[in-house]
């Protein structure tokens, strides 16, 4: 820290710095705590002191207040020492945290960590730029305690949750498995829809296209038959998931009548019966919140919210745009002036209102930021005028982001939507009716900037209600009794769709809309719920896991109010009561654990204690109809056929034997949950009993080989014949040989695989001789890892399977000629090339190493995250997983501590040994009185 600089700022993240301090000055120095120092232990990590006591088992004092038990992070000791060092020549601290509620639990951690006797001052600000930044630093405030009380009741809530309720499913699901205040419910969201999907049953219904004109084919237009004999026509949202009519008002039209009503159009008289106009207005959307953020950034750039997230949280912290965790539409008069005067300047003052537009929103949360995400500054700056600042993916969301600002504050689309209802009397008597609409839009407005996108379940609504083809379709001028030709009519066959997966996107809107989580959670709790095993992606849909059946059913029927939705909704709002003052910590998570006597409510321990039997069996048990079921075991989901006992499963047929075990088969991730039908589930089990096409007998052994599909690919093996067990002991069964077993090879096909090629493959490994020099065997085997030689502990990579079989003796010791090379033997090309890196210069490439890809530079390494693809990585994100590495520094290595010969303690060393224990134990467990105290040390 230069010895000028007497005011020390700290805020999250590293990448700030530098531009905050540049806005700041010389008088002023910048560090980062890097998010978190802080934070409850598990009971593993808590001193030996403390493990007995009442921390012992949450890391919290459950008896006591609900006292939280905090210990600095181990990779943050070396941080802390930084920010102490820094303070020493401080004469003011400024806590620059992010304005939400880990923002300031942050800093709340950092004052009781640090200690400062010097003044300390918070300073907020929701956007990076010099004005924001000289403005937050003049106009500081306290730290707002009840904040940290809120994220500090969340913490211990999340806490609770978590330890009382996961060992439950660790003894009746699966081990390692884990439950959450809000994970859980989402996954039940997603699991419910599924089970929508697995119960839909699907209902065919038909309508008519009519081309017709009332004079040429320049007027020619289509209409859709709405009615017959005075009954409308029912269409897909008539219908329920049973694939029944919802009610009998309406018409079902089959194939037989449409077909007919087709035929009687093209020779019928056909007129206009009605035509009606009206206005057409429609008004821009809300600048953004975090969640329609993610939600538009899925639609439109096909981001994952925590690749949305990501990339918005970059243009915060370059100064692109303003704070990102926020569920507020609001904009501050400076961004009204600023979208109003950009909008005017682009696109003309016709398309500006004359008054701003203001979208105001019950903000439900105190944590978060009150205004929308938005370009920065007073005066924002177009995509153009970033372009050699910005790129990828950082340049598609700031495009996004602008477009929509400065679409809110622009005019609406107008026009006019003209419906026509044409009707016609059939040769058989039957009275159809036809429509048509269609809109024109004489002024864009807003349109001209910014077209909001639509989900997959708007979109289906649309197309079933023929909005689509509306929009934007003019209609000839005609009037009550003008009589049309019909040029062409067809029949038209539809079939009902299940409710659409959810994906990232509609998932977070349904969190939203439900009040479950916050907008900082949003996209951690998408990313958990998949991370954890308990939904998988496909394509840009969500599919629950078996194992969510599972655990899902086990809260459910167990643990009914924590995964109720309006119950998850009701916490949130009171964290947010607590945020706000009206609520109490300390009581509040009385009554969540221990209950409510007033209200009779039980609490999180009595529903623990108090669950009764269980059937784990039960649980794990998902009924798909037939006598099919699939269970949930411990190495995963299978398909099992139910039959009485005494019933063979294969044939059906009774037999004496009333031990028969039922049919079971493994179920690949392949297979989502609602194409699991019973036709489905008996494929696998006939697939399962197969034993395989047998391919002939081994000469040297007499044995049969045959090639089967295993749960890990195609493979061959023999038939050994089947020990007598009257005649030879348990012992000497387990010692009886194995059958030789082999994979196939990537390019072998296993419904054309012959003996030949299976007796090679049951070969190996081969034997190719002995090293002259060491008389070492050298062979060649087929491993995890591809193919390879192997001469003692020293093994070398081969370049194709096909080396297995050709590869000489002559040609091996070649190749251990050669200096051993980390990886494979010959290198492979890199699977994506980028620029420079902006730190060291470096060109960077994507690697394929043995433990999956990675990122390199030649000096830093980083392997890509889940998510991260090498066909679809940018530049910009193979930098930031670049610069993450670097930021967290080399792994430290494990060394050798001697111990020193142990001391006689003096009676003063020893007191004050206890002594400054009882003060760092009082000053790491929170208590209420600590936090309240006032924020400003004693001035120098």
């Amino acid at each position: 820290m230069s010895q000028t600089a007497r005011k020390l700022v700290i805020v999250e993240s590293p990448t700030k710095v530098k531009s905050i301090a540049g806005y700041l000055g010389q008088d002023w120095h910048v560090e980062a705590s890097v998010g978190h120092i802080r934070d409850i232990p598990t009971p593993s990590e808590l001193p030996a002191d403390m493990k007995k006591g009442p921390f012992g088992r949450f890391g919290v004092n459950i008896e006591d207040g609900f006292a939280p038990y905090y210990v600095v992070d181990a990779d943050k000791k070396k941080k802390v020492a930084e920010l102490r060092r820094a303070l020493k020549n401080a004469d003011e601290l400024y806590l620059a945290t992010d304005e939400d509620r880990e923002g300031e639990a942050i800093a709340w951690h950092l004052l009781q960590t640090l200690q400062p006797t010097i003044p300390v001052k918070r300073m907020v600000f929701n956007e990076i730029t010099r004005e924001a930044i000289q403005r937050a630093a003049s106009n500081t405030r306290d730290l707002d305690t009840r904040l940290v009380d809120a994220q500090e009741t969340r913490r211990i809530l999340d806490r609770l949750y978590g330890y009382e309720v996961s060992p439950v499913l660790w003894r009746k699901v699966r081990n390692g498995l884990s439950a959450g205040r809000v994970q859980s419910v989402v996954t039940r969201m997603v699991v419910e829809r599924e089970r929508e999907r697995m119960a839909f049953r699907s209902a065919s219904y038909w309508d008519v296209e009519a081309d017709v004109t009332p004079d040429s084919a320049a007027n020619l237009f289509t209409a859709t038959l709405t009615s017959v004999d005075g009954r409308r026509v029912a269409t897909g949202r008539d219908f329920g998931d049973d694939g029944l009519l919802k009610g009998d008002k309406v018409a079902h039209v089959d194939e037989a009548a449409a077909r007919s009503i087709a035929a009687g159009l093209l020779d019928a008289r056909v007129a206009v019966t009605n035509v009606a106009d009206k206005p057409y207005t429609r008004r821009p959307s809300a600048p953004f919140t975090t969640s329609t953020l993610q939600q538009e950034a899925s639609r439109k750039l096909r981001l994952s919210s925590k690749d949305a997230m990501r990339v918005a949280q970059r243009l915060y912290e370059k100064g692109f745009i303003t704070y990102m965790r926020t569920d507020s539409t609001t904009l501050s008069e400076a961004a009204l002036s600023a979208a109003r005067g950009q909008a005017r300047d682009l696109y003309g003052a016709a398309y500006v209102p004359d008054a701003p537009r203001r979208y105001e929103r019950k903000v439900k949360n105190a944590q978060e930021a009150h205004e929308a995400i938005r370009p920065s500054g007073d005066r924002f700056r177009s995509p153009a005028q970033v372009v050699g600042e910005l790129r990828g993916e950082e340049m598609a969301l700031y495009e996004l982001i602008w477009k929509r600002t400065v679409a809110s504050q622009m005019a609406d689309a107008v026009g006019s939507t003209s419906t026509v209802k044409v009707g016609a009397t059939l040769a058989d008597g039957r009275v159809v009716e036809l429509s048509a609409s269609g809109t024109v839009i004489t002024f864009r407005g807003f349109l001209a900037a910014y077209e909001e996108g639509r989900d997959e379940e708007d979109t289906r609504r649309r197309k079933a209600s023929k909005l689509a083809a509306e929009e934007e379709r003019r209609l000839p001028r005609l009037s009550e009794g003008v009589a049309l030709q019909v040029e062409r009519s067809e029949a038209e066959g539809h079939q009902t769709s299940p409710p659409p997966r959810f994906t990232e996107a509609t998932l977070v809107k349904a969190m939203e809309e439900r009040g479950i989580g916050r907008p900082s959670t949003y996209a951690a709790t998408v990313g958990t719920i998949q991370d954890r095993g308990y939904v998988r992606s496909r394509g840009s849909a969500l599919i629950p896991t078996w194992l969510a059946f599972a655990v899902t059913r086990l809260l459910e029927e167990h643990f009914s109010a924590l995964v109720d939705y309006d119950f998850t909704a009701s916490m949130e709002e009171d964290l947010d009561r607590i945020a706000g003052g009206e609520e109490q910590r300390v009581a509040w998570l009385q009554r969540f654990y221990y209950g409510d006597e007033a209200t009779s409510a039980e609490g999180l321990r009595a529903l623990v204690e108090d669950l009764g039997e269980i059937d784990a069996r039960g649980i794990s048990t998902i009924d798909i109809g037939d006598g099919m079921v699939v269970r949930v075991g411990r190495y995963g989901p299978y398909v099992e056929e139910t039959v009485p006992a005494g019933v063979d499963p294969a044939t059906g047929e009774m037999t004496a034997d009333a031990s028969v075990a039922p049919r079971r088969a493994t179920i690949n991730d392949d297979v989502a949950p609602d194409e699991m039908t019973p036709n489905k589930a008996r494929e696998l089990l006939e697939l399962a009993a197969d034993d395989g096409r047998v391919l002939g007998q081994d000469p040297a052994t007499g044995h049969e080989v045959v090639a089967k599909a295993g749960r890990y690919g195609p493979y061959v093996t023999e038939v050994l014949p089947e020990a007598d067990a009257s005649t030879t002991t348990a012992k000497a069964r387990a010692k009886a040989v194995k059958p030789r077993t082999a994979s196939l090879f990537k390019d072998m096909d296993l419904a054309t695989i012959d003996l030949d090629a299976a007796l090679r493959l049951m070969s190996l490994p081969r034997t190719l001789g002995a090293d002259p020099e060491g008389g070492e065997e050298i062979t060649a085997q087929n491993g995890r890892y591809g193919p390879y030689l192997k001469k003692g502990t020293d093994s070398r990579s081969l370049e194709t399977e096909q080396q297995l079989f050709d590869i000489t003796l002559e040609q091996a010791l070649a190749i251990y000629s050669q200096p051993k090379q980390r990886g494979r033997a010959a290198a492979k090309p890199p699977l994506a090339s980028f620029a420079e890196d902006p730190v060291s210069g470096r060109s960077v490439v994507v690697k394929d190493g043995r433990f999956g890809p990675y990122v390199t530079d030649g000096e830093t390494n980083a392997t890509l995250r889940r998510g991260d693809e090498p066909e679809t990585l940018t530049a910009e994100r193979a930098y930031e997983l670049l610069q993450e590495k670097r930021d967290k520094g080399p792994a430290p290595k494990k060394r050798a501590v001697k111990k020193a010969p142990a001391k006689k303690a003096t009676p003063a060393k020893k007191a004050t040994a206890a002594k400054k224990a009882a003060v760092a134990k009082k000053a790491t467990t929170k208590k209420a009185t600590t936090k309240k105290a006032p924020l400003a040390g004693p001035a120098n």
